[in-house]
């Protein structure tokens, strides 16, 4: 569908949709993004990594005027000269996490369980080992007392018995939207956020701030974290090629795969036109 314009506020996801599989962001990819913020149109990266890794983020989405991160649950304004200014911040308690676990474990099994606890730079995820976890350098071994001592950015959750999406799937018939938002972003485990988090509220917060609507947001994304703003974005939901089926099922459009730059060069046509 080629709609009339241009949209007014513009939102990708990072891993696995902007940033290529050798976790690089191309010059061309960089340049595009450039040009969309000299046209006058906000740029936001929408990502699930958590505050802790902001300089990461940053370098990988230049371009951006704020960064929607934790999967919704951070929100931070990158365009005020003073200095980058927190608008969000929403934890998980401690103790709901808890009783979750316990009624998710009752139902499915033991549970390999991270958790993240700090928004300090490049702070380690806590919790128990498992090697199918890409980024084990920012991971430390941790009881699961150590890990639910205190309130978390999320938690991360899998089995040895279960794909993702079914582990999802029965986690959400288990635990309402009331108690924790869940979703998968194509790591092999379950993400478990506070309520209400998700990443079209996290827009929400950006969108009310620059007076944007909806209606008027094009957003890129890979995988089932971003399907919430792809059913609150209005003027194109656009999935990568090598996106997860339930995206690519729910995008208006397909671009060319992350690894052949396929957001910046659908964004290259549409400033193009």
């Amino acid at each position: 569908m080629t709609r009339p314009g241009l949209p007014k506020l513009i939102a990708t996801d990072l891993d696995g949709t902007l940033v290529r599989s050798d976790e690089t962001v191309s010059a061309y990819t960089h340049g595009v993004l450039d040009r969309v913020r000299a046209a006058g149109i906000p740029v936001v990266g929408a990502t699930g990594r958590g505050p802790r890794l902001k300089e990461l983020t940053r370098n990988d989405i230049r371009a951006a005027d704020y960064l929607v991160m934790a999967g919704g649950g951070c929100v931070v304004d990158q365009s005020d000269p003073a200095g980058p200014v927190v608008l969000r911040d929403e934890r998980l308690s401690a103790e709901v996490l808890a009783a979750l676990l316990t009624d998710l474990e009752a139902a499915v099994g033991p549970l390999t369980v991270m958790v993240e606890g700090s928004d300090e730079h490049d702070a380690p995820l806590w919790g128990d080992y498992h090697p199918s976890w890409p980024y084990q350098d920012r991971f430390e071994a941790r009881t699961r007392a150590e890990c639910l001592s205190h309130d978390v950015v999320k938690a991360f959750v899998r089995t040895a018995d279960h794909h993702v999406d079914e582990l999802l799937e029965t986690a959400r018939q288990l635990v309402g939207p009331e108690v924790a938002s869940l979703t998968q972003a194509g790591l092999g485990f379950v993400e478990i956020c506070p309520p209400g988090v998700d990443k079209a509220s996290g827009l929400t917060v950006v969108a009310e701030r620059l007076g944007v609507d909806p209606a008027d947001v094009l957003v890129f994304g890979d995988m089932p974290n971003d399907l919430p703003m792809f059913a609150w974005a209005g003027w194109s939901r656009v999935a990568v090629s090598n996106a997860h089926p339930l995206v690519r099922a729910a995008a208006d459009e397909v671009t060319l795969r992350n690894d052949d730059d396929g957001v910046a060069v659908y964004l290259d046509r549409l400033l193009s036109r």
